[in-house]
């Protein structure tokens, strides 16, 4: 009788099937706890910010077209050269000299 227990389909298959079902939803519980308790983090306000010597820009301050302006003054946007870059299949230049 135990030996036809050990041997039975219900035995090999199903206690395994349900180890991993019952063990995966409790493993599952404990790895979506992390998303829940690191969560609960508060924001820091814009006070506290000032205080820690963080400043914040406004939303009107910064526009793509000041940026532009900014970049336009660094680099020379008008005249300028593509340059092609060795590909890898390519042989290297430097190695026919």
């Amino acid at each position: 009788m135990t030996r036809s227990i050990w041997k039975s389909p219900l035995f090999k298959h199903g206690l395994p099937f349900m180890i991993l079902v019952l063990g995966g939803s409790f493993y599952l519980r404990e790895f979506t706890d992390l998303r829940y308790r690191f969560r609960k983090q508060q924001q820091i306000h814009p006070e506290e910010m000032e205080k820690l010597g963080i400043t914040m820009k406004k939303y009107g301050e910064v526009s793509l077209e000041s940026e532009y302006e900014k970049m336009k003054k660094k680099v020379d946007v008008e005249h300028w050269e593509n340059k092609r870059g060795p590909r890898p299949w390519e042989e290297n230049p430097q190695s026919q000299k």
